[in-house]
């Protein structure tokens, strides 16, 4: 298909969300997010993905509600001796398409992720030493060394119907496994999460529908029997569908004033969502000029703090952001609460662009914003109006997510700097900096600024061996203190994703006390969504 002829079809597929409602459903569920749709949940990483994937797969293990830590979900219990740790599935559990979860789907579901080496394979990379399947119900997991974030990685660890995967499997490089049936699973379902996958176009929408064989904690008596989720939806498309009861609940993209307008119109209300997201200005240390790191220093004293918090605000009492002082947000652990929140120091700025080996016009700065989250673009546009009082060339472009994602693999075609929030992958510190910052970590989105430092991956690992809670944290810290000193991105601000939420639609793992999920994405579990008009 041509970009044409794709780029037709998304006018087309919004075009006719204005036009007309949505068939009748009962109790249907309409929301956003920016392409691509991914869901494998062996190569999904990004916002959209982890919402795919806590709804149609299942973990041995999920964040616990309202606090640090994990719970059961598709493991009833666990044990753990020494090195190892054997896992029991909980009795009945059953995929969609009616196979029974075994403990051999679960080694089938390791091995892949290991084989393909995306999405959330890093987090396991060098640390499981052996798994095995002990009986049909049991799986014992050995690792090579001690790991403190292993239980808390295991929420990444979604488990894939092998039996169903294996009549899918076309030809590959795998062996007997052929593609692992990777091309199937990027377009069909195969989990024991509450839903499944009806409809999959990872560009336009996917659909999803109860799954009738799920077994899991219970769903909701009113949550929606249909659920769609559309991509790469324009703001003002997102507006009219709201104002109409034609959509139910916005990306967390959409710009303060937009968010602020509908909640004016009264048709619609907002909930915001922490949960360990940082937004950095990712900078290029490979190349120059921002491969000098008084360069890059020179950018984080430019950078117009205040002004974006400014720009954040969307009611008086609810922002998209708020200020964050190294690349740990506060809700992490190790993150250095005490350290004042940075500020704007043109003159700092202009005496580390003093010692910078490149004369500031001597190579033109290209700054990318996500062509999907359009609050972006003002963000990019402060600090070409502040990079250039420093004598820089700053150029601005609108980039695609898609095109983002490929940019980024390589050091050379990436931008010099881009804005993009990362989250935590799961209840621990280690999941956000290790694929932000290991220099073993293959290139991808979320560790575009190509850091390569030998201390930094010295105190990666010590993270990640030390199992001593104080320690740990004092790894984190002198890690923060580290990353600072080297400046591979802006810390311009915590994100706080604010959701436009419709009246008849009520989402309590947002909306009440005590039942947010700590990392973002995770609360948006469909089958505790209440639809009641």
């Amino acid at each position: 298909m041509t970009m044409m002829t794709r780029l037709g079809l998304l006018a087309c597929s919004a075009a006719m969300f204005l036009a007309a409602p949505l068939a009748a459903q009962e109790r249907p569920l309409r929301l956003d997010e920016a392409a691509v749709g991914e869901i494998d949940p062996a190569k999904g990483s990004d916002y959209a993905d982890t919402v795919l994937g806590v709804n149609l797969y299942e973990a041995l293990v999920y964040p616990k509600q309202g606090g640090p830590g994990v719970q059961p979900w598709l493991a009833s219990d666990w044990t753990i001796d020494g090195l190892t740790y054997t896992f029991t599935l909980r009795d009945g559990a059953t995929f969609a398409g009616g196979n029974p979860v075994t403990a051999a789907d679960v080694v089938y579901s390791y091995d892949r992720l290991m084989a393909l080496g995306q999405g959330p394979s890093s987090l396991f990379e060098g640390r499981v030493e052996s798994i095995e399947a002990v009986d049909d119900s049991t799986v014992a997991i050995t690792l090579t060394a001690p790991f403190a974030p292993f239980l808390a990685s295991l929420v990444q660890l979604s488990v894939v119907d092998s039996k169903l995967a294996m009549e899918h499997q076309a030809e590959g490089d795998f062996g007997e496994f052929g593609d692992y049936a990777s091309a199937w699973l990027s377009s069909a379902s195969a989990g024991s999460g509450a839903y499944m996958t009806s409809e999959h176009d990872p560009q336009i929408e996917t659909v999803m529908v109860p799954n009738p064989n799920y077994t899991g904690q219970a769903m909701d008596p009113l949550a929606p029997d249909e659920v769609t989720y559309r991509y790469s939806l324009e703001a003002s498309t997102v507006r009219a569908l709201m104002s109409r009861g034609e959509h139910d609940i916005s990306s967390l993209w959409l710009p303060p004033e937009v968010l602020k307008a509908m909640e004016a119109d009264g048709t619609v209300h907002l909930a915001a969502e922490p949960g360990g997201t940082g937004e950095y200005i990712m900078l290029n240390t490979r190349r120059p000029p921002l491969d000098d790191v008084h360069c890059r220093l020179a950018l984080t004293y430019a950078y117009d703090y205040a002004t974006t918090l400014q720009l954040l605000a969307v009611t008086d009492d609810m922002a998209q952001g708020i200020a964050m002082n190294g690349a740990l947000p506060s809700g992490l652990y190790g993150a250095d609460l005490d350290r004042p929140m940075p500020t704007q120091d043109m003159d700092k700025a202009r005496e580390e662009l003093e010692l910078c080996q490149y004369a500031p016009d001597e190579y033109p700065l290209d700054l990318a914003w996500i062509a999907e989250v359009p609050a972006r673009e003002r963000l990019a546009l402060l600090m070409q109006a502040t990079f250039t009082q420093l004598g820089m060339d700053v150029k601005v472009t609108r980039t695609p997510w898609a095109l983002i994602t490929q940019q980024v693999t390589e050091p050379e075609t990436a931008p010099h700097a881009i804005e993009i929030a990362v989250s935590i992958r799961t209840p621990d510190t280690d999941s956000l900096m290790y694929n932000m910052y290991s220099s073993t970590v293959p290139h991808t989105w979320m560790s575009a600024s190509y850091l390569a430092d030998d201390e930094v991956d010295g105190y990666l690992e010590a993270g990640r061996t030390e199992t001593d809670p104080e320690a740990r944290a004092e790894i984190y810290r002198n890690l923060n203190a580290r990353l600072r000193d080297l400046a591979p991105a802006i810390y311009a601000y915590e994100f706080t994703g604010v959701y436009g939420i419709r009246n008849g639609i009520e989402v309590p793992n947002l909306e009440e006390e005590g039942k947010l999920y700590p990392i973002s994405a995770f609360s948006m579990l469909f089958k505790d969504i209440r639809v009641t008009d």
